[in-house]
């Protein structure tokens, strides 16, 4: 297997709410929700840089297509990480993520590490990381 990623799915709990976090909230460009015409088919998917794609899909439809039961959802399992070029840019993205109506984890602020970060949380409680790590080119625009 090679190591690559080519779409990450993440299981909301009302679709329509979590499209509109991503795509009005946050900028994401998306054609919005298809598969409505399947049973567990609602889904929505958006273009990230790097050929990338994020989708949207119902916590029950990803539950019924892998036959796992549906539980409790938990912000630890995982984190999505966002890097940018500079402290400024990470308070930006911060205030854009919670005027879009993410709750603030912890605050962006220096790290042990040498750079400087936050987390918040959309609201299906994924959680993302906004860093700048001087160490750590981020091909980022902003």
């Amino acid at each position: 297997m090679q190591a690559r990623i080519t779409l990450i799915t993440l299981g909301v709990d009302d679709l329509e709410r979590a499209v509109a976090f991503y795509r009005d909230g946050l900028g994401f460009a998306t054609p919005g929700i298809v598969g409505t015409e399947f049973e567990h088919g609602a889904v929505a998917f958006f273009d990230l840089a790097g050929g990338l794609k994020l989708a949207l899909w119902p916590r029950a439809s990803l539950a019924a297509d892998t036959g796992l039961a549906l539980g409790p959802r938990s912000s630890t399992e995982f984190s999505i990480a966002h890097n940018v070029d500079t402290q400024e840019q990470v308070d930006a993205v911060m205030l854009e993520a919670r005027r879009a109506g993410a709750r603030t984890v912890k605050p962006a602020a220096p790290t042990a590490w040498g750079g400087y970060a936050g987390y918040f949380e959309d609201p299906d409680g994924h959680l993302w990381e906004v860093a700048h790590n001087p160490a750590f080119a981020s091909s980022a625009e902003g």
